[in-house]
């Protein structure tokens, strides 16, 4: 059986992979603050999987992400390498593509408009430097991932399917990851490991709209769509992040992406709200 170490004992991620991967590994979660760590011995595991991060943190600064996302995944990417761990995965992000929109592959430039994503493509950079025959970095930019207890948009959009029974008709296209089938993906990195960036998603593009519904369907609600904000919202889409997000498409293709379906779009959203 493979042991594996996350690096990062409170994150989301790591915690949720911990549950899905404990009959498969050997998983150990290691605290990622202070220096203790750094005496830990990493010999006896073959995967190091990063989920140490900053993100979207209120009144921080430049440096702070560039510590714990770019600096602190280097140094643990030396240490395991040194002490002959074999596979390193780095939790990347979208965030890499700044504020584009559109259809993104492995050949589209990033172009990260804030410390968050400028952090995790430098970090990107300087682990691809230590990869070797002997030491796989396996890069991982997930898009919206979401889930029971997850933080960020999807439990925006949550709160606000609890409360508004409008919402826009919008067609538009997101690629987005339910929790469990990240974890399904890192299983499958972990059992097959390759170097290189990776594009996890669900099986299907989510349009918001079906999204915003499918929540209310499930929380026993009906939805009353309508499309007279639409002229608004396409106005000021470029120009408000939180509506670009929302409603804009952000779509991964090409082969480098894992189109996955553990669990289907409509079991997902009932698992994520309860």
């Amino acid at each position: 059986m493979q042991s594996i170490l996350i690096f990062g004992e409170n994150s989301y991620i790591g915690n949720s992979f911990e549950a899905f991967a404990q009959d498969k590994f050997s998983v150990k979660k290691i605290n990622s603050r202070g220096d203790g760590w750094k005496t830990a011995d990493f010999s006896g595991f073959d995967c190091v999987l990063y989920c140490a991060g900053t993100a979207h943190k209120k009144n921080a600064g430049s440096g702070e992400y560039f510590a714990v996302n770019c600096d602190l995944a280097i140094e643990t990417a030396e240490k395991a390498k040194a002490e002959g761990v074999k596979q390193f995965i780095y939790l990347s992000s979208a965030a890499v593509y700044g504020s584009q929109s559109g259809t993104f592959d492995s050949g589209t430039a990033p172009n990260p408009a804030e410390p968050y994503g400028q952090s995790k493509l430098k970090a990107e950079q300087e682990l691809n430097k230590l990869k070797s025959d002997d030491f796989i970095v396996t890069t991982v930019r997930p898009p919206m991932v979401y889930g029971a207890g997850c933080k960020g948009n999807f439990q925006r959009l949550l709160k606000l399917a609890k409360l508004c029974p409008v919402f826009p008709d919008i067609k538009n296209k997101r690629s987005m990851i339910y929790i469990e089938n990240l974890c399904c993906f890192f299983v499958w990195a972990i059992e097959n490991p390759q170097a290189g960036i990776f594009f996890p998603q669900n099986a299907d593009y989510i349009n918001t709209t079906e999204l915003f519904k499918a929540i209310r369907l499930n929380l026993n609600k009906k939805t009353r769509l309508t499309r007279f904000f639409n002229p608004f919202i396409y106005l000021l889409a470029g120009r408000v992040p939180a509506l670009g997000k929302l409603f804009g498409d952000f779509v991964y293709t090409g082969s480098e992406c894992e189109n996955i379906e553990y669990v289907g779009f409509e079991e997902s959203v009932g698992r994520s709200i309860f």
